[in-house]
């Protein structure tokens, strides 16, 4: 979904994208909040550390910050 919402748009920060015709959007998985609202406030902070630095998200990545 993220690649061809992306084509002929533009991409940035934290699963947001504009397709071609300027439409803004923010893919999101469903395991981004579950993560994030995780009662061990470290695990969160640092599946949101490493959320901020990704465009596309990356969920095998943000599971190993959250395994850490």
């Amino acid at each position: 979904m993220w690649e061809k919402l992306s084509a002929g748009g533009s991409r940035a920060q934290c699963g947001w994208l504009k397709d071609r015709f300027g439409v803004s959007w923010q893919i999101v998985p469903t395991v981004l909040g579950e993560m994030l609202n995780d009662p061990d406030r470290a695990r969160a902070q640092r599946v949101m550390d490493v959320m901020l630095k990704m465009s596309r998200i990356d969920i095998r990545t943000l599971k190993q910050a959250y395994k850490q």
